[in-house]
Formats: structure tokens, sequence, C-alpha cells
């Protein structure tokens, strides 16, 4: 770290501890394949059957796509440092330092320390690949603020127009209506592209989710990624890059709401509305379960001790795909993983294990090779004194109320750490011009002690 970089973060922390008021207050099985394979239908309603296929991989795409080279581009970004746009693999082991794991496949990845952006080894990481469902991050990223989780929507037969064939589906049916809420479990949980695409409807539609989305990614300094889908959904020229992904999700991270849902295990989602014999009319529920292996375990494969989300994916031209966070012993990190080489049930999934079991044992003992850099307004808030970019307002889709949102956190017993500043007068620009200095820690819920 600079020595820059270090004095402003001492310095910051000073003022803050001797400033700020910290309150601590607790808030909030085996899965389908991946994400992209259809809800099974529930015992208890026929909603969660999906509209657009069965097919076990549905978010592949049919239509026409390019597939991605088999070798790296010789010149790839360096946003985020040099090292970073370099093929092959990247990382300054130091004394002490664990070595990489032997048996890693995946075309890129990469392994950042979440709160100091540190990137503590990589490998092509800029390389340029479908993303899948993982570009739901930033669909999630970009929209989840514009709506309050409470506001409801009746899905109209144009909400559902022009999903692509084989989609992810939790169950939207026509005729009715969802709060925000459930539709974001939908996203989260089931990847499900009917969600997406009615939340899209409720923002202007899909070119306009597209726009905002590019837009957006240009703002967090994504520049691998190009959107052309909200819901990941294989098109030709939708791309991203393992460094972008990780970008994308650790700024999601810094929303309470984004943290709740890519954490919710399992959750109710509305079933379709009936008349029973006595004709009158019932609406039951049905459970959806999350797609993140690593968060949920599999056959052969236990759920990761400290996860906390984020996302996965998987098509016919991305591969699959997967960006993970997970905290042990007070060190956040992020690993995203792009397309094992591997034809092994949840390789992506072990692969990122084996990449955060590393990160965990290496933290300290190697010097970064890039960091995950802030988005390009942090300058301007700071200059301007707002709240720094990330941070939650409690307004639409915020949750500055403190509330727990997913529903199944409850269900689950699990728990989290909610951090409150209490932020006064002149205090207010000093610590948006630290934010990306201090990165100050986000309140992941405490999953390692949430059992099944």
């Amino acid at each position: 770290m600079p020595a820059s970089k270090k004095t402003a973060k001492s310095c910051l922390l000073v003022t803050s501890a001797t400033l700020l008021s910290l309150s601590l207050t607790a808030t909030a099985t085996a899965p389908a394949f991946a994400d992209e394979e259809p809800t099974a239908a529930p015992t208890t309603s026929s909603s969660a059957t999906p509209t657009a296929s069965s097919s076990p991989s549905s978010s592949s795409s049919a239509s026409p796509t390019t597939t991605p080279s088999v070798t790296p581009p010789a010149n790839m970004s360096t946003v985020g440092g040099a090292r970073l746009g370099q093929a092959g693999t990247q990382v300054n082991l130091g004394s002490g330092a664990p070595v990489l794991p032997k048996d890693l496949s995946a075309r890129s990845w990469i392994v950042a320390d979440a709160e100091s952006g540190d990137v503590l080894a990589a490998h092509n990481s800029h390389w340029r690949l479908p993303p899948a469902s993982t570009l739901k991050m930033l669909f999630a990223d970009t929209l989840l603020p514009r709506f309050p989780k409470t506001m409801k929507h009746k899905v109209v037969s144009s909400d559902l127009a022009n999903i692509g064939s084989g989609s992810s589906m939790v169950g939207v049916k026509e005729d009715e209506t969802y709060t925000v809420h459930d539709l974001w479990l939908g996203v989260f949980l089931r990847s499900g592209n009917d969600a997406v695409h009615v939340l899209s409807s409720m923002n202007g539609g899909v070119d306009r989710t597209v726009e905002d989305m590019n837009k957006h990614a240009e703002e967090l300094q994504a520049l691998d990624t190009n959107v052309l889908s909200p819901d990941g959904y294989d098109e030709r020229g939708q791309v991203s890059s393992a460094y972008d992904l990780t970008l994308i999700a650790r700024s999601g991270l810094q929303k309470k709401d984004f943290r709740e849902y890519c954490s919710t295990v399992r959750a109710q989602f509305p079933g379709e509305t009936k008349k029973n014999k006595k004709g009158k009319t019932t609406r039951k529920s049905f459970e959806i379960q999350n797609t993140n292996r690593l968060l949920t375990g599999d056959y052969g494969l236990d759920s990761y001790q400290g996860i906390a989300g984020v996302k996965n994916g998987n098509t016919t031209n991305a591969g699959s795909t997967f960006t993970g966070v997970a905290e042990r012993d007070g060190k956040v990190l992020l690993v995203t993983v792009m397309n094992p080489e591997k034809d092994e049930q949840d390789e992506v999934y072990k692969e990122t294990a084996k990449l955060l079991d590393w990160g965990f044992q290496a933290s300290g003992k190697v010097d970064p090779v890039g960091e995950l850099v802030p988005p390009k307004s942090a300058d301007t808030d700071a200059q301007a004194g707002a709240k720094p970019s990330g941070e939650p307002s409690g307004e639409a889709g915020g949750s500055g109320d403190g509330k727990p949102v997913a529903a199944s956190a409850q269900a689950e017993g699990s728990s989290g750490v909610e951090i409150a500043l209490a932020i006064t007068g002149g205090l207010l620009v000093l610590l948006a011009v630290g934010a990306f200095l201090i990165n100050r820690r986000w309140p992941l819920p405490d999953l390692m002690r949430r059992r099944r």
C-alpha cells in the first residue's frame, strides 16, 4: 500500500474513532443445477413451473454467438494496474505465502480483498468473456435503488415478452401482482429472467435498462463490460471480465438490500391466484432456493464457511461463471471464476473454494498485483461532501430502516451485523474523501452460524 494511502487511512481511522459513534445492530437441499436450471414444480403450486423451457441449461442461448477464443488476447485492459493486463497468472508470493492451487482450469479468475481493494492474485483477469447470469449483479446494482421494496406491480403480457428461449424462470405469471421484494428474490435466488424482464419493464423497458447498465458499468470503471441483455442471456458481443464482475460485486455489496438478497438461502414466492371448490379466491406461495451451491451446498459439496453470496451463471457460450464473497477471521475476500475447462459437476464452485482458501491463507503474505479501482464519482462525491458512492440512502430500494430484507434470513436463523455511523457536520466531507482509502467494513450476514 502506498505510504500516502496508509497515512490517510490511519488519520481517518483515528478521527473516526474519536468523533463517530458506532452501534452494532443484529440484522439479518440441494438446489437446482447452477442458476440456469428451471425451478422444479412445487407441491403447493404450479406457478413455479417455468414458462419458457425445461432445458437443464435454461439460460443457454439459441441465438448465434461468437465462441470465445481459446487463448487470451495479447493486449488487455490495464485498469487496476499493468500486471492485470498481462496474460497468465499474476502473483507476488512473499515469505511464508502458500503456493496457488495447482489444478485450476478456469480461463480467467481473480482473488481480491473486498475492503482494501488489493488484488492478491489474478489469471487473465481482464479477458473479455461472456458473463452469463453473473451479469445480473450489474442489473441489481443499477436498479435496486429505484423502486421501494413494498411497491406492487401487476404483470402484463408485454412485461414477459421476448424472454430468451430456454431462460431460467422463477415462475412470474401474467395478471398476477408482485411486490418489488418478491421480484428481487426471484432474480437473486432463482436467477429468474422473467423477474428481470418485469423489473426492466418497470424501469422503462429492456433497451432503457441496458443503457442504464452500460452507463453504470462505465461509472464503476468496469470497462471490459458490454451489456446487450439485462439478464445475461447469450448475445453476440455481450461480455465482461473477472475483474469487472468483481468490481460490480464490490459495489453491490455496499447496498444492504443487495447483501441480504444474495445471501438468502430460501424464501417464499407468490403462486397463482385460484378459486377453491367453494369459489373463494386463494393465492398460495411456494418455496424457492438459492442456486449458489457454495451457499446452499450440494451432493458432495459442502457450503463454504463464511460465504455470503454473490451470483452464479451458466450458459452455452459462457460455460460456468461465479463471483463469491466470503468472510473469515475479519477478512473479506472476493473471488470470480470464469469458464473452467474441467467438465466436472460443480467445478466452478470447487475452484472458487480453492482460491478463497488460498486467499485467506495468503492474506498479508503476498504483495498485491493490482487494485480494484473506485467508481469515477468517488472524487466528485468527496469534493462535494456527498455520501460515498454505493451507500444506501434509505430511500427507494435502499434499506435505511435496518429491517431484514430476505424472508428466509429469519427462517434460517441467520443474523448479520449492521454498522451504523453517526456522522456530524464537518466529518461528512472528511469521510467522503476517505471513503475509498479506508474502505469501511461492510456488515456481511453472519452465515457461518447458519444451519440447514
